[in-house]
C-alpha cells in the first residue's frame, strides 16, 4: 500500500483518488478551495457507483482525508498524482513548494494532457522524480493511462510508475520521447480537426459527423486500432496488400484533409450544431457516458481487446 497525495479535488483529480482508494492505497487531497470538500463527496460517490458496476470497487471506502497544503496533509507520501489546471506557471509554483515536504524518493506524476516533462522538472530540486501519467476522462472508468519521462526521469521512477498503475488495473502506454498532447489527444485532435472542417465546410451536420464517429468508426476500434483496421482489410494479404491496393487513394484523401482555425465563424458552427446535435444539459451527457462506459468497460475487461489483439478473430 502506497501513501497518495493527490493534488487537486476536480473531476480528473477526484477520479484518480477513487482510483488509487479502490487499489488499497491511502488517499490524501490537497486542495484550498472551500468547496473542495462537497465537491469530492459528490464525485466519489458517483465514481465508486460507477466502479462497483464495473467490478473494479466492491463498497465505498471512507472519503479520503482533505488538506488545505502540503503541511496539514501528514507524513511524507510515497506517490504524488498532480492534477490541477493546465498551466505550466502554476504546476511549476506547485512543485516548488512541494518538494519540501516529500522524501528524495517520493515520486511526482503529472496529468498534464500536453505539458513537457522537462519543462515542468525544471521547478525541482530532484526533477528525476517527475514523470507524466496521463489518463483519459474519466479516469476512474477509462483503462489506459500515458507515460512519459523527461529527459532526467529515472529508469527506476518509469518502472516503479508501471508496476504501479498496473496494479490499478490500468493499461500502461509508454512514450519513447515527449510530445505535445502526447498519444490518445494527438489522436484524437487529428481526427476532431477532420470533424471540425467537415462541419464549417457544410459537408454535413455537426450531428452526422458525430455519429459516423460513435457508429461507423468506435465499434471496431473498441476492438482494433486504426492500423489494424486496415491490416485486416487487406485480407491475407494484410497491411501490405492493403497499401498496395488503397494506399494511393489514401494519400489522396489525406491531400485533402483540412486544416480549420477556430475563427468565430467556426465556434458559431460549432455550438449551434452542437445544440442540435444532443440538446441535453452536460451533466445528463456525462451522467449517461459514465453508464454506458460501464458496460463497455465490462465487455474489454471481460478480454474482448486482448483476444482480438493476440489473434483471435475479428469480433
Amino acid at each position: 500500500m502506497a501513501r497518495v497525495w493527490i493534488l487537486g479535488s476536480g473531476l480528473i483529480g477526484g477520479g484518480w483518488a477513487a482510483s488509487f482508494a479502490a487499489g488499497g492505497h491511502d488517499v490524501t487531497v490537497i486542495d484550498p478551495d472551500p468547496t473542495a470538500a462537497p465537491r469530492l463527496e459528490v464525485l466519489w460517490r458517483d465514481a465508486f457507483a460507477a466502479m462497483r458496476r464495473t467490478g473494479r470497487a466492491v463498497g465505498t471506502p471512507p472519503l479520503p482525508g482533505l488538506a488545505v497544503s502540503p503541511q496539514q496533509a501528514g507524513s511524507a507520501p510515497d506517490w504524488v498524482q498532480e492534477s490541477l489546471p493546465e498551466k505550466l506557471d502554476l504546476k511549476r509554483s506547485v512543485f516548488a513548494g512541494l518538494e519540501p515536504f516529500l522524501r528524495d524518493d517520493t515520486i511526482i506524476a503529472s496529468s498534464s494532457s500536453g505539458l513537457s516533462p522537462d519543462d515542468m522538472a525544471t521547478a525541482l530540486a530532484v526533477p528525476g522524480r517527475l514523470v507524466i501519467a496521463h489518463p483519459c476522462n474519466p479516469s476512474h472508468l477509462m483503462p489506459v493511462v500515458e507515460l512519459c519521462g523527461g529527459s532526467q526521469t529515472t529508469a527506476l521512477v518509469m518502472e516503479q510508475a508501471t508496476v504501479l498503475f498496473e496494479g490499478l488495473g490500468k493499461t500502461v502506454l509508454r512514450m519513447n520521447k515527449p510530445m505535445p498532447g502526447h498519444l490518445v489527444n494527438r489522436l484524437q485532435a487529428a481526427l476532431w480537426r477532420e470533424a471540425v472542417h467537415l462541419a464549417s465546410e457544410g459537408v454535413a451536420s455537426l450531428g452526422d459527423i458525430e455519429r459516423a464517429v460513435t457508429l461507423g468508426l468506435a465499434p471496431r476500434w473498441t476492438i482494433i486500432g486504426p492500423s489494424t483496421v486496415f491490416h485486416v482489410s487487406g485480407g491475407e494479404g494484410g497491411m501490405e496488400r492493403f497499401l498496395e491496393a488503397l494506399g494511393p487513394e489514401f494519400e489522396r484523401w489525406w491531400a485533402t484533409l483540412g486544416a480549420p482555425s477556430l475563427d468565430a465563424q467556426t465556434r458559431k458552427v460549432l455550438v449551434e450544431g452542437m445544440a442540435e446535435a444532443d440538446p441535453r444539459p452536460v451533466h445528463e451527457i456525462a451522467a449517461a457516458r459514465d453508464v454506458a462506459l460501464t458496460g463497455l468497460m465490462a465487455l474489454l475487461e471481460a478480454g474482448v481487446h486482448r483476444k482480438s489483439s493476440s489473434g483471435g478473430e475479428e469480433q
